[in-house]
């Protein structure tokens, strides 16, 4: 099995109001995630190419949506990809004695 693993992948996440996301991505949230509404989005560009990770809220229902950068839809996140695609927190020092 090869892995190729690109050393030099330029990422960077950038914060998106609501009201700037392609109108086909607010649409497509409306029709197929009826009750949802959009918490946050961010425009990612990795390799010159851009998506948008868009989460999504119901209740206490948290979804992360990922659309190309005409606001087609590409897939759900996992619950675990959304977990490695936040930061980790550092655990408490313990306290010293």
């Amino acid at each position: 099995m090869l892995v190729v693993v690109a050393l030099n992948a330029q990422i960077s996440k950038v914060a998106v109001k609501v009201a700037d996301l392609p109108k086909a991505i607010t649409e497509n949230v409306a029709k197929n995630y009826t009750g949802f509404t959009i918490k946050e989005a961010t425009k990612v560009t990795e390799n010159n190419v851009i998506t948008y990770d868009v989460m999504i809220h119901k209740a206490s229902t948290m979804e992360t949506l990922v659309y190309d950068k005409d606001g087609k839809f590409l897939r759900k996140m996992t619950p675990t990809a959304q977990a490695a695609s936040k930061p980790q927190e550092k655990p408490a020092a313990p306290a010293k004695k």
